[in-house]
C-alpha cells in the first residue's frame, strides 16, 4: 500500500471558515446543540449525573431474567461471547427495556445512575456505548465508577469530545460560530480523552471512538486533506488503545483514508446511517488496510427515517417497530467473517435501528446461531 503523502502546515478549509466568536464561547458547552451529530439529531444526554455517593444511592435495580431463548442462545455462542464478541447498546437508561434488561419499572435517571450493573448481567451483552463523551469530556472518576459495576470480560465503547472532531464551535441548533482551536489537537485529546480512558478503564476499555460530525455543503473538506490531517493526529496519540474513527460524510471514505488509518494506528468505526453507503461497500473499502486489529460496528439508524421521527415512532424501545433483515445480515456476515479471522468484533446498536437495540441483539444472535 502507497504512503500518504504528509504536508506539514497544510490548511484544511476549503470554505471560509465563519467569524471568530465572541469570547467565553466554549464548544463543550453547545456541542449538546449541534443538530447534525451521531444520528441526524441530538443523542438524550444521559449517564451524565455524578456518581451517587453511599448516602444517596437508591435501591438496587433488578435484572430481568433472560427468557429460555436468550439463554439458548447465549449458551450457543458461548465460545464466540467468550473470545472476543462484544455485543451492546448505545447507552443503558431506556424505561421501556423493563422486562427486557430490568426486571422492575424504573425511570431514566435512577436508570442512568443505577442501572448499568443490571444491564451487564444479561447473558448476550458483553459491551456498552457511552456516548454522552462526545458531548462533554469524561472524567476519570466517572469512567472508574462505571467500570466498577461491570464483570472482567465487560468493555465500553466510549466516544471522545466533539472538542476534538468538529471543525467548529456551535450555538443552538448547530450553527458554527468560529472555528474550533481544538480540532484533531494530539495533545488536548491525550489530556481530555485518552489519559482517563486508560487510567479508569483498563482491562475493560475497549474502543475510544472519534466520531466526526457532518463535514458537507460550505463545510465541505477536501477528502485528501482530511486524511492527511487525520494521520498527523492519529500518530502523535498514546500507543495503546484501540482507536476507531467514524464519519458522516460519504465523500470523505477513500482509500486515502483507509491508508490514514492503517498508518496511524486506528481502524474504521463502521456505521449503518443514512448518511453513508452500506456496510458491504464500508467493509469492501477497508478491506486490506485494517486486516489486524477489531472490527467496529455501531448500527445506528434505519435508512428510511430521521434521527428524530425514528425516535418518536419507536419509543419506548421495547420492541422491534421495523425490522431490518437486509442490514442484520450484512452485520452478521461481518461478525462470521471476523470470527474466523480470529478478530475482536463489536458490535453496538442504537435503539433507532428497528426499535429496540436489545431485542434487535437477540435477532443478530439468532442469526449467528443458524
Amino acid at each position: 500500500m502507497r504512503q500518504l503523502s504528509l504536508l506539514d502546515g497544510l490548511d484544511l478549509v476549503d470554505a471560509p471558515n465563519p467569524p471568530d466568536a465572541p469570547d467565553g464561547r466554549d464548544l463543550i458547552e453547545q456541542a449538546a446543540n449541534a443538530a447534525q451529530n451521531d444520528e441526524r439529531g441530538v443523542l438524550a444526554k444521559v449517564d451524565r449525573d455524578p456518581p451517587p455517593t453511599d448516602h444517596e444511592k437508591p435501591p438496587t435495580i433488578p435484572a430481568a431474567t433472560p427468557t429460555a431463548e436468550v439463554q439458548d442462545l447465549a449458551t450457543a455462542l458461548a465460545d464466540t461471547l467468550n473470545n472476543g464478541l462484544y455485543l451492546g447498546t448505545s447507552s443503558w437508561s431506556f424505561p421501556g427495556w423493563s422486562g427486557l434488561i430490568y426486571g422492575a419499572p424504573t425511570g431514566k435517571a435512577n436508570l442512568s445512575r443505577q442501572g448499568l450493573p443490571a444491564y451487564a448481567q444479561h447473558p448476550l451483552l458483553r459491551s456498552v456505548g457511552i456516548d454522552s463523551g462526545f458531548y462533554a469530556p469524561l472524567d476519570a472518576t466517572r469512567l472508574r465508577h462505571w467500570a466498577e459495576q461491570v464483570p472482567a470480560q465487560f468493555r465500553f465503547v466510549v466516544k471522545a469530545p466533539a472538542l476534538i472532531t468538529d471543525r467548529y464551535r456551535r450555538a443552538a441548533r448547530g450553527r458554527p460560530i468560529g472555528p474550533n482551536p481544538g480540532f484533531l489537537d494530539p495533545e488536548q485529546a491525550t489530556e481530555v480523552a485518552v489519559q482517563p480512558y486508560q487510567e479508569a478503564l483498563g482491562s475493560k476499555a475497549g474502543v475510544l471512538l472519534w466520531q466526526f460530525p457532518p463535514m458537507a455543503g460550505s463545510d465541505r473538506i477536501a477528502p485528501r486533506r482530511f486524511a492527511e490531517a487525520l494521520y498527523r493526529f492519529l500518530i502523535r496519540l498514546p500507543k495503546g488503545p484501540v482507536y476507531a474513527v467514524e464519519l458522516r460524510d460519504a465523500a470523505l471514505l477513500t482509500p486515502d483514508l483507509a491508508a490514514a488509518l492503517h498508518h496511524g494506528g486506528a481502524v474504521p468505526g463502521l456505521a449503518l446511517h443514512p448518511r453513508l453507503p452500506p456496510l458491504t461497500q464500508q467493509l469492501e473499502l477497508f478491506s486490506g488496510s485494517a486486516d489486524d486489529g477489531p472490527i467496529v460496528i455501531r448500527w445506528l439508524l434505519r435508512r428510511n427515517h430521521r434521527y428524530a421521527e425514528a425516535r418518536t415512532h419507536y419509543a419506548p424501545f421495547d420492541r422491534l417497530c421495523e425490522p431490518d433483515p437486509e442490514s442484520r445480515a450484512q452485520v452478521a456476515r461481518a461478525v462470521l467473517k471476523a470470527r474466523a479471522q480470529r478478530r475482536s468484533t463489536f458490535v453496538i446498536v442504537n435503539n433507532k435501528a428497528e426499535g429496540s437495540a436489545p431485542l434487535t441483539l437477540v435477532e443478530l444472535a439468532r442469526r449467528l446461531h443458524q
